[in-house]
């Protein structure tokens, strides 16, 4: 096996119902680097809604195909740790652009990737589960032509966009039978879903979380196998700069962070 195949097989290996994979989220270089020497730090995961943030265009692929496999790029390159990339929804209106696009992130060397079923931002603008489907044998195929066996954590949008549990459950099951190794369901935001999300998927299940969300240690209780943080982390970042402003402007004592 390659470097690189190698890297995909650790994340892929890393998903554990009840011992989660935990990643904050990054955006460039310096960031990677950052979370990647933390202790406890097994692997990198990319957001796409702060890297767009930063580059001042939306999220929801506002970036170009270009633009986020260059951004991809600059982790994989400054960490010597797998890195999942947030490929939104491949950059490609088809499987076949899809399958391109993932040929050349592999080549960016990614070794997982994110993969949405929503688009725009009507709530009801979600791929149908064929179409879904499609698009992910499309990232499988990528992966067997280029040689690295990507770990596809694929997302499920419908339930944060007021879709129904079994509709997310449903789709859940499907992309884990067209090859996805993940499902990442957004929307559990309580308890009770975690454990009957658990219950009802048929693989490893992920989640994303935030300040108030279900503790890290009862996910992992509920079967939880895998936990993110996506854009807050960019906001947790942002806020301290804000903070720091603040208290320079006031002419305050400098923070211990304030080094270089």
């Amino acid at each position: 096996m390659t470097d690189a195949a190698i890297q995909a097989e650790l994340l892929r290996s890393y998903h554990v119902p009840g011992a989660p994979l935990i990643l904050t989220n990054v955006w460039d270089a310096a960031s990677a680097v950052a979370v990647a020497e933390a202790d406890g730090t097994r692997a990198i995961a990319t957001a796409s809604h702060t890297i767009s943030n930063r580059l001042g265009v939306p999220d929801g692929e506002g970036m170009t195909v270009d633009q986020a496999l260059a951004a991809a790029k600059a982790v994989t390159d400054a960490v010597d740790l797998p890195v999942s990339v947030d490929f939104e929804r491949g950059y490609a209106k088809d499987p076949d652009g899809v399958e391109a696009n993932v040929l050349r992130l592999i080549k960016a060397g990614a070794s997982g990737l994110n993969i949405e079923d929503s688009f725009g931002s009507d709530p009801g603008q979600v791929f149908p589960i064929k179409e879904q489907v499609a698009r992910l044998k499309a990232v499988k195929l990528a992966s067997e032509e280029g040689g690295v066996a990507l770990s596809i954590n694929a997302r499920v949008d419908v339930l944060r966009r007021g879709g129904s549990f079994k509709e997310a459950i449903d789709r859940a099951n499907a992309y884990l039978d067209a090859g996805g190794d993940s499902a990442f369901v957004l929307g559990l935001d309580t308890e009770d879903l975690v454990e009957r999300a658990v219950d009802a998927i048929d693989g490893p299940v992920a989640t994303i979380v935030k300040y108030g969300s279900v503790p890290i240690d009862r996910l992992a209780q509920l079967g939880i196998a895998r936990i993110s943080v996506g854009p807050g982390s960019g906001g947790f970042d942002l806020e301290g700069l804000g903070r720091l402003a603040a208290t320079l402007n006031a002419r305050g004592d400098y923070p211990p962070e304030l080094t270089f």
